[in-house]
Formats: C-alpha cells, sequence, structure tokens
C-alpha cells in the first residue's frame, strides 16, 4: 500500500467506463457456453452453430445482452416484464401427460416457414406454448422448464461480459481442458492463494496451460511487480494470456526465459553469447506471417473454435501469437514497406527480444523471487528442484498436476533434499448446486477431479549440511544420544528375619 503513492502504476484498462471499444477482447456468453473474441469491424464470427458480425455492440456496456436479427446483426434486448406466478394456468401434476410427441399442433414446416418470414425467436416460442394442448396441464415447474428449453432453441441471445480468470477457465475447463492440462477453475484459486500472488511480488512461473496461469497472475498483481516466465520449446504460448486483453503497461514487468538455459544459469556458465541461436526462430515466423495469418482466418471459419487466436503446438506459430500479442502496432511483412526496412524491423525484435532475456536471467540470478508457480506437462520433481534455487527462504511455492503420483515422488524428493517445511498435497471437492425456489439441490453432474497441488514454503539451507567439521561432531553427539546407559543393579535391603 505505501508503494502506490510513491511510485505511479498502470492506469485501469477501462478508465471512466466500461464500455466495449474496437479492438477489445470480449467473452460471447450463451447459457453456460463462452467464447473468446477480438472486437473488430465487419468480421464474421461462429458462435454456436450462428454467425453475426460484432459492431453493434461497440459502444456498449459490458454485460449487455444481444439478440441475432436476420444479416447477422446484433440488436440490444429489451427487458420484458416477466408475467407472475400468480396469472400462470398450472396443473398439480404430470401423471396424466403422455408424451406420444402429438400434443403439439405446429409441424417443424410451420416453424420453419415462421423463421423464414422473419418472426423473432420469442414469438416463435410463444405460438408454440398456444399451440401446446398439454402445457396447461404441466405444473408450473414443468412449464418454466418447457420454456426455457424452447427459448434455448429458439431464441439466439447472447451477452457479452468482461474476460476474467474465472470465466476463462471456466471456458478452457469446458471445452478444451487438455490444453490447460484438466485444471479446474477452483484449483487455479488454490495456486493463486496459496503462491500468494499479489501487487509488488516478484513471481516465477513454469507453465505450459495456454497462458492461463500467467494471464491469472497478471490480472491479481494489477501491473505491479514482475514476473519471469520459463517456456519450452522456441517459445512462450500466450493464447489465453491474450484473450484477458491486459494493456501495454502490463506487459512491461513479464519477462521470459528459456527453459534449456537454466541448468547454465545456475552453473554460472551462462552467457549472452548463448542466446544469440534464439532469434533465429523468429526470423522464419515473420517471414510466414502471411500464410499463417490466412491459415488461421480459414480454419476460423470453418469450425467454432475455442478462441480467435488458438493455440498451437508448433514453436514458429507461438513465437508469432506472442509477437503480434505484444505488439498491437505489428504489421505483415507485405504491408511494411520495403524488404530493407522489414530486415531492419527484423534485427530490432530480436535486439530487443535479446535484450529482455538477459534482463530476466539477471532478475533470476539475484535468487530473491517471492514465488514459483509450476504447472506443466512435465515431471514436476527436476523442473521444482532446479527453479526452488531461484526462490527466497521463507516464500510459497505450488506445484500442479493432473495425477498425484508424480506430486508423491516430488514430495517425498523435497523432503530428502531439505530446505522446505509445510508440505501438503491437496486434491479440491467441487459440487455444483441449482439454486431456484422450492427446488435446490446439488446438480446431477459434477466434475470428477481437478488435479492435485503440492505447496510447502522455503527456509534457508542448514549450514551443517555444508560443513563437514560440524556435521561429524554432530553425528557424535548424536551417537552417544542414541547409547542407551547399562542397566545398573539395584542393591536390595536385607530384611530381619
Amino acid at each position: 500500500m505505501e508503494s502506490s503513492e510513491d511510485q505511479p502504476g498502470p492506469q485501469p484498462q477501462y478508465p471512466g467506463n466500461h464500455c466495449i471499444r474496437d479492438g477489445d477482447f470480449v467473452v460471447l456468453k450463451r447459457e453456460d457456453v463462452f467464447k473468446a473474441v477480438q472486437v473488430q469491424r465487419r468480421k464474421k464470427v461462429t458462435f454456436e452453430k450462428q454467425w453475426f458480425y460484432l459492431d453493434n455492440i461497440i459502444g456498449h456496456s459490458y454485460g449487455t445482452t444481444f439478440e441475432v436479427t436476420n444479416g447477422g446483426s446484433l440488436q440490444p434486448k429489451k427487458k420484458k416484464e416477466e408475467p407472475t406466478s400468480e396469472t400462470k394456468e398450472a396443473g398439480t401434476d404430470n401423471r396424466n401427460i403422455i408424451d406420444d410427441g402429438k400434443s403439439q399442433k405446429l409441424t417443424q414446416d410451420d416453424i420453419k416457414a415462421l423463421k423464414d418470414k422473419g418472426i423473432k425467436g420469442e414469438e416463435i416460442v410463444q405460438q408454440l406454448i398456444e399451440n401446446s394442448t398439454t402445457f396447461r396441464d404441466k405444473t408450473e415447474f414443468a412449464q418454466d422448464k418447457y420454456i426455457k428449453k424452447k427459448k434455448k432453441k429458439y431464441e439466439a441471445m447472447i451477452t457479452v461480459v468482461k474476460p476474467s480468470t474465472r470465466i476463462l477457465s471456466v471456458m478452457y475447463y469446458a471445452r478444451e481442458p487438455g490444453k490447460i492440462n484438466h485444471m479446474r477453475y477452483d484449483t487455479l484459486a488454490q495456486m493463486l492463494t496459496l503462491g500468494n500472488i499479489r501487487a509488488g511480488n516478484k513471481m516465477i512461473v513454469m507453465e505450459t496451460c495456454a497462458g492461463l496461469v500467467l494471464g491469472a497472475m497478471m490480472e491479481r498483481m494489477g501491473g505491479f511487480g514482475s514476473i519471469i516466465q520459463l517456456y519450452p520449446g522456441g517459445g512462450p504460448v500466450r493464447a489465453a494470456t491474450a484473450c484477458f486483453g491486459f494493456p501495454k503497461s502490463f506487459l512491461s514487468g513479464l519477462y521470459e526465459f528459456p527453459l534449456n538455459k537454466v541448468d547454465s544459469l545456475l552453473n554460472g556458465t551462462f552467457s549472452a553469447e548463448m542466446l544469440s541461436s534464439e532469434p533465429k526462430d523468429i526470423a522464419s515466423v515473420e517471414e510466414s506471417n502471411g500464410t499463417l495469418e490466412e491459415k488461421q482466418t480459414s480454419e476460423q471459419e470453418n469450425e467454432d473454435s475455442i478462441a480467435e487466436a488458438p493455440e498451437s503446438n508448433h514453436p514458429e506459430e507461438q513465437e508469432r501469437m506472442e509477437i503480434v500479442s505484444q505488439d498491437p502496432d505489428y504489421k505483415e511483412p507485405k504491408e511494411s514497406g520495403s524488404k530493407k526496412d522489414y530486415i531492419q524491423e527484423k534485427q530490432r525484435r530480436q535486439e530487443e527480444q535479446k535484450k529482455r532475456h538477459l534482463e530476466a536471467a539477471a532478475l533470476l540470478s539475484e535468487r530473491n523471487a517471492d514465488g514459483l508457480i509450476v504447472a506443466s506437462r512435465f515431471h514436476p520433481t527436476p523442473l521444482l528442484l532446479s527453479l526452488l534455487d531461484f526462490v527466497a527462504p521463507s516464500r510459497p511455492f505450488v506445484v500442479y498436476c493432473q495425477y498425484k503420483e508424480p506430486l508423491l515422488e516430488c514430495y517425498t524428493k523435497l523432503r530428502e533434499r531439505g530446505g522446505v517445511i509445510n508440505l501438503r498435497l491437496s486434491e479440491t471437492w467441487l459440487r455444483n448446486y441449482q439454486v431456484l425456489p422450492d427446488r435446490s439441490h446439488p446438480k446431477l453432474l459434477m466434475s470428477g477431479g481437478g488435479g492435485y497441488l503440492l505447496s510447502g514454503f522455503t527456509v534457508a539451507m542448514d549450514n551443517l549440511k555444508a560443513d563437514p567439521s560440524l556435521k561429524s561432531s554432530t553425528s557424535t553427539l548424536e551417537s552417544h544420544k542414541t547409547e542407551e546407559p547399562a542397566a545398573k543393579k539395584r542393591k536390595c535391603p536385607e530384611s530381619d528375619s
């Protein structure tokens, strides 16, 4: 709190208002289905088997509900007063209702004809209710369930919400859980709490969850502090991080460092020349940007993907994704002018990335990080044993894994190594509830598991391990303590006989 007055920080993403602007990242919501997109004029978006344009949402506030009309246009939905329960005509039970498929007078051809005439989904639902012979015989709860089912089928209602950690984690877990290593949103919340993620921290993160964990940490830190991301392969994958729509000021405290250079950094053999081979990948990525962009656009038009910038397993596409997300002014090579200017721009980007890598190496070499977060598809034991050397004493660390067996092995190795306390292996249990009048109960379907967490705190290593003389004297003392004294014979007093 005291540092916020002395040091000016980044401003909120939407100062003064919460209106949607062109270029913002938003999340489309329909019932329990989410999709992250970027607002662009005249860009065709496909969501839940419907296509539309996002031009009309610009200027509206987040949380507004829109209706898809003819021609792919979105119109704000006006709230109407729903009839009270007193005016409804309902039956007492459903025992006499027979589901023989003959209760609805409207046929599929009639419904199709209504759609062709341009009648809205709300009016179609009302006609279905009026032409149902069994609707009035159903109970009030059954009527509400019927209306909700028909609205979901015929009414095209979409709500535009602001991206957040919870919304994006729910979206990924429901649609593409493999991309985030099957990490459930409550497990991610536990990681942020156990890792003491807060503003002003200096954190280390190693994750292969499409950048979801990184984005959650950046959101909680609010642009204050620094984050060093360790990445495998050619570059970090930040597809989910880009969906948050962070401003440029948030990226100033974000650093990345290749995972294969960590051992040389620990051994003291790291040098700037070791990074000279890294920018070669960026050159090939930038040269193929036009092809990749066209390929991604065609794929998104053909299928309903989870986000507008899908994650790729190829290092070249990963590098390109990072460049575009960090620099919105980036242009394709075919639009950037002459070839000479393009080469100079490419060299400038290579030098910038090399400089950022050196800054990340300098931060890691200080070995005073305030915490460590590991959530990757790799085995956690070698990662954690290496990265703990960069963390200061009395700091938390959290390791996520989809299975508990690797974490059990990691737990055993940490106990043998020492330097950690309060080790705990945990699994969160989540159950969703339906909360409605007179019918609140646990939902029939629930998640079977959201992964396991190994957490603890670092402490200063015992100096006795480094000094052999002290260790030998201590072992001598321990040997004396363990020896049991010889049993003494007790002299029994002679009794007068």
